[in-house]
């Protein structure tokens, strides 16, 4: 990690209360960690297995001495349904309710997390705490205070932490970076950085109800603010409200922008601007429709999404491009290439994906757990963090209407009401890890 980002992520946590969790948690003899022979099994359990969870499970369990050995799910409904999939190939596993209960199991080596964003903080810290190494989903946080505290409770307890970043696991990713390290496209003055996603259906207002049968509501909703329950606030949708989650902006965000910061090795921006609106979607926080500006002094990364088309920026649906004086870098999942600002560079024809991204990222995660050499992990925690706090800024620009400044001695901003933006308050009896 280079020290602008390094300073970046320090400074950033400089403003949360008590921040500086290797004074505050205790030292349990779980710090130490278990070291794995070749032959030892490594026993992981999900929690929070409905969507990417469940998938992200599956790409563990794919590697050579990996078992399963228990689940934990707030919708009774997702979980029975997952402990009868496991089931079905032979596998039998302990089932939990509350993931609290799950961590004080001593047979589990490591879990994956794949709840909703404002439960990664808690049950992360939590499982470093009970000795487990954890596979967390992005965004790490659902506040800039909860990112900072997730990187210190890595580092006291001395855990392997991936974060589900899993395009830091593919080849043409790697090579794409790798080139524009080169230098051969030139002075970079922008990097664009966008996603035009056809998500199907707007929402429409619905109702508040009763809680599906099996469904612990409150569990769900653990530190976020009590509300009546809501479909469009349950399963999935959840993402587009700020209880929960930071809408597209840190849900493909972070992927993306995690390649924008390491194409151009970039710590703290100066300042953020944005803009957007609810344009297909009403009723809801996070904009649909958004374009933020990233300010490194001389050069910007631009962010834009919008939901509901699929044509893109350069033909393609989402995508990074690194606009250099000799020619353009264009990235996606799919593939690369560059196209050369007239005679001033070679073309680099189309390079296209050749691997699972997600499947090499678990087994980077098992890999590590194996090995204990943090420094071999292609997510780790740090990463996770910086890129989560950007588009967190990202948003917190959007929300005050306002151009801001980061002051990086400080790690504040220069607008009071954006630095109330840094840390969510918890509810129902949670309480933030200080």
């Amino acid at each position: 990690m280079t020290t602008s980002r390094r300073k970046f992520i320090s400074s950033a946590s400089a403003i949360v209360a008590g921040a500086s969790l290797s004074s505050a948690l205790p030292n349990p003899l779980s710090a130490f960690p278990k070291l794995f022979s070749p032959a030892d099994k490594i026993r992981v359990a999900g929690i929070g297995i409905n969507g990417m969870g469940w998938a992200d499970l599956n790409a563990v369990l794919k590697n050579p001495g990996v078992e399963c050995v228990a689940l934990c799910d707030a919708d009774k409904n997702v979980l029975d349904k997952r402990a009868a999939e496991l089931a079905a190939k032979g596998t039998k596993v302990k089932t939990y309710g509350d993931y609290r209960k799950l961590l004080e199991d001593k047979d589990i080596d490591a879990v994956v997390i794949g709840s909703p964003d404002h439960w990664h903080c808690l049950m992360m810290v939590e499982a470093c705490q009970a000795g487990k190494d954890v596979y967390v989903e992005k965004p790490i946080g659902n506040s800039i205070a909860e990112c900072r505290a997730m990187v210190a409770a890595q580092e006291k307890y001395n855990r392997v932490v991936q974060v589900g970043q899993w395009q830091r696991s593919q080849k043409h990713f790697r090579d794409a970076v790798e080139f524009v390290h080169s230098g051969k496209l030139g002075k970079i003055g922008m990097v664009k950085v966008w996603g035009y996603f056809n998500y199907g259906t707007p929402l429409t207002n619905l109702p508040d109800t009763a809680a599906p049968a099996g469904v612990d509501y409150g569990m769900w909703l653990g530190p976020a603010p009590k509300r009546p329950f809501n479909a469009n606030r349950f399963h999935g949708k959840f993402r587009w409200y700020w209880d929960y989650a930071g809408g597209i902006m840190t849900d493909w965000g972070v992927h993306l922008l995690d390649y924008a910061l390491l194409g151009m090795k970039a710590g703290a921006p100066k300042s953020v601007m944005a803009t957007g609106t609810q344009a297909f979607n009403f009723g809801v926080d996070a904009p649909d429709t958004m374009t933020t500006v990233f300010d490194f002094g001389n050069y910007n990364i631009q962010w834009e999404h919008v939901i509901g088309y699929g044509a893109g920026v350069y033909g393609r649906e989402h995508g990074i491009a690194f606009l250099g004086e000799n020619g353009t870098l264009l990235l996606d999942r799919k593939s690369w290439e560059v196209v050369p600002q007239g005679k001033k560079m070679e073309a680099v024809a189309v390079q296209n994906a050749s691997d699972n991204g997600l499947d090499l990222h678990a087994k980077n995660f098992i890999e590590v757990i194996r090995s204990r050499k943090l420094e071999d992990l292609n997510a780790p925690i740090q990463a996770g963090a910086t890129v989560a706090i950007l588009s967190q800024m990202g948003n917190i620009a959007y929300r005050t209407g306002k151009k801001i400044n980061w002051n990086p001695e400080k790690g504040k901003f220069d607008d009071a009401g954006a630095n109330k933006l840094i840390e969510k308050e918890y509810h129902n009896g949670y309480k933030m890890p200080t």
